[in-house]
């Protein structure tokens, strides 16, 4: 079965959606991935919410707070790495020309986190477990599979993560010419990557662009349409890879479906 007990340091361990509607993104979710919901109290703060699949984490959201509508701030996902220290990772961000937006502090006994953003200001969590190790599942239907990197300085983000997570990123160097593409590599798991800037728009911010897995990407995509999302680009083939479309839910969070490539 496809559970897991626990996430190695510098792996994908959780995954948050920030919204200014959590209702509406719980029926959105709910139908598009099949999340089951499970809500738990937040104090003055509402509640948070747990989208499971066969009685597992697969991922989690809240609402966006006044002071974080006050800023500016937008519906979006959120990527949590695991780390051995939340501490220790925390302190050596600024070091590595990144910035601590939230030092390292406890949520109850669950773990420990932080807030931080990379040396070209991408936005992610680091996640130190205790009694909650992170997202219970993975490989089917619904569950965190990649993540895309969209940065304006690949060379300078490469540094800072393989420096603080000791992750290889290397370059697409199959195709022909080379696609400029680069592979996220934590240890043996390849886990995510970062495109070539020829791609992206240079008014968008830097950001993590999670990809969740589907069976059929345009059945997929047909349901997001019905449930009112909207498409920052429709689904489309990746030659050898798999068939993949970038979706933004009914209060604008972005994220992706990916269908991939059958192995003969």
């Amino acid at each position: 079965m496809p559970y897991i007990d626990s996430h190695k340091p510098g792996s994908f361990c959780w995954i948050e959606l920030a919204t200014t509607d959590q209702n509406a993104a719980k029926k959105f979710y709910g139908s598009l991935f099949g999340w089951g919901i499970n809500d738990a109290p937040m104090g003055p703060a509402g509640v948070y919410t747990m989208f499971q699949l066969e009685g597992r984490t697969a991922a989690a959201a809240c609402t966006l707070q006044k002071e974080q509508l006050d800023r500016g701030v937008r519906s979006h996902w959120t990527l949590y790495i695991a780390v051995e220290s939340a501490d220790t990772t925390t302190k050596r961000v600024s070091q590595l020309g990144g910035k601590v937006l939230v030092p390292a502090f406890d949520v109850s006994e669950f773990g420990r986190m932080a807030v931080l953003q990379d040396a070209t200001g991408a936005g992610f969590c680091i996640w130190q477990g205790k009694t909650n190790k992170g997202t219970g599942i993975a490989g089917v239907d619904g569950t965190l599979c990649w993540a895309d990197l969209s940065t304006p300085d690949p060379v300078r983000a490469s540094k800072f993560y393989s420096d603080l997570f000791g992750w290889k990123i290397v370059e697409d160097k199959d195709h022909d010419p080379p696609s400029g593409y680069a592979h996220i590599q934590n240890g043996d798991d390849f886990i995510g990557g970062v495109p070539p800037i020829k791609h992206r728009n240079p008014n968008t911010p830097a950001h993590w662009l999670p990809y969740f897995l589907a069976t059929n990407c345009d059945a997929t995509a047909a349901k997001a349409k019905q449930l009112g999302a909207k498409f920052h680009m429709e689904p489309m083939t990746m030659e050898d890879v798999g068939r993949w479309a970038v979706v933004a839910d009914l209060q604008g969070a972005t994220f992706a479906i990916f269908q991939p490539m059958r192995r003969k």
